[in-house]
């Protein structure tokens, strides 16, 4: 039961990943990266449930990614 839990959570971490990238890889404003909102926390629970915390620890920065890429793109215009 431990290694489903396991591997549910690798998949929300993934499509979490997997939701970011027309928008930060080909710059394509893609609204999608909206849905690591439902998806992390559901990917965060699995963690949780298959007790490893690397995987919770990488559904929280999912979580968060939307405020993390946002002020680190406010810096890097801020340098230029």
């Amino acid at each position: 039961m431990k290694n489903k839990f396991t591997v549910f959570s690798f998949i929300c971490f993934g499509s979490c990943i997997l939701i970011w990238v027309p928008n930060v890889i080909f710059q394509v404003p893609s609204p999608f990266w909206i849905l690591t909102f439902i998806i992390a926390p559901f990917g965060l629970a699995f963690a949780f449930l298959a007790k490893n915390y690397w995987l919770a620890f990488g559904n929280v920065v999912m979580f968060f990614s939307f405020f993390i890429l946002m002020a680190v793109g406010y810096y890097i215009n801020s340098q230029l």
